[in-house]
């Protein structure tokens, strides 16, 4: 594993980098990934990036991502947010593709830096980057062509919103993208929903959840070797239901058996499913069921 970190925070740094030109505009650029491959001298090390970069890329090789790595020789999108870490290995080239830089401050203040939280994809872990057609690419390379025709011109009063107004076309575009990657990848999804509705009855089978907890969304995400988001995600386009939402379900259902079952205080039930504070309890089990659990025990 590398032990180095290489921080690059402006676009000019990552130009610099592969021996490119400048960027022709400070805050977005788009460049050829054999540009970023074939020209800089590849170290072992961590690259930790200031802005966010979307990159279609074919490789032969492996590219690692955090502790992980994962063969693109399929060629595929992947998408990462400022701060996030890759680390290209030696072994890796790059058969075809690009990479389109935008820094934070382009879209701040705009619509697009309000919501870009909402694009989920920029929080996945490299093995579940986004595979896509020929059509699919040429529709990409078309909103490409218009981000870079705006920021190559003479830059006027319109040109960051028309810029802006394009990279998020181009991202409503990844997101149709993904939901079809979802429903075409089905028989991995329902593999995927079935191990994880296997492993959220088992967490609450146990007879007390005093030690262990309540379970997050990120436990079910590393059992899964999921990123936490791409697993929500998933779980919305095929149930309609998000990871937390099935959590509480399951805990709603396992509350409802001791209310029922057992002659534990309120407090007592809070405590055996996981709750530090039993205020805590009552509160999620009267938004879900709309009675608190006394409410609900006295119903028997």
């Amino acid at each position: 594993m590398p032990e180095k970190y290489i921080d690059l925070e402006s676009i000019s740094e990552m130009h610099q980098l592969v021996h490119h030109t400048p960027p022709r505009h400070p805050l977005v650029s788009l460049i050829d990934h054999t540009d970023f491959y074939g020209k800089y001298q590849r170290t072992d090390a961590f690259y930790r990036f200031g802005f966010y970069t979307i990159s279609c890329k074919k490789f032969v090789g492996l590219l690692k991502y955090g502790k992980g790595n994962y063969d693109f020789n399929e060629g595929s999108l992947m998408f990462t947010a400022p701060g996030q870490v890759i680390a290209p290995g030696p072994e890796v080239t790059v058969d075809e593709g690009w990479a389109l830089f935008i820094h934070p401050d382009l879209i701040h203040g705009t619509d697009l830096g309000k919501k870009i939280h909402q694009y989920s994809f920029f929080n996945y872990e490299v093995n579940e980057a986004l595979h896509v057609s020929e059509e699919e690419k040429s529709i990409l390379k078309d909103c490409l062509a218009k981000i870079e025709r705006e920021y190559s011109q003479n830059i006027d009063k319109h040109t960051q919103g028309l810029i802006v107004s394009n990279i998020e076309l181009l991202l409503n575009y990844c997101n149709r993208f993904y939901d079809r990657q979802f429903y075409t990848r089905k028989k991995v999804s329902t593999d995927v929903l079935q191990q994880f509705e296997s492993l959220l009855k088992e967490y609450f089978a146990q007879n007390t959840l005093i030690n262990s907890g309540l379970p997050n969304v990120n436990y079910f995400a590393s059992r899964l070797n999921l990123s936490p988001n791409y697993l929500s995600d998933l779980l919305q386009k095929l149930t309609g239901k998000t990871t937390l939402e099935y959590i509480h379900l399951e805990l709603i259902d396992k509350a409802k058996s001791l209310l029922w079952g057992t002659d534990d205080s309120i407090s007592e039930i809070a405590y055996r499913l996981g709750f530090e504070y039993p205020s805590h309890f009552t509160k999620i089990f009267k938004t879900k069921t709309g009675k608190s659990p006394s409410e609900f025990r006295n119903m028997n």
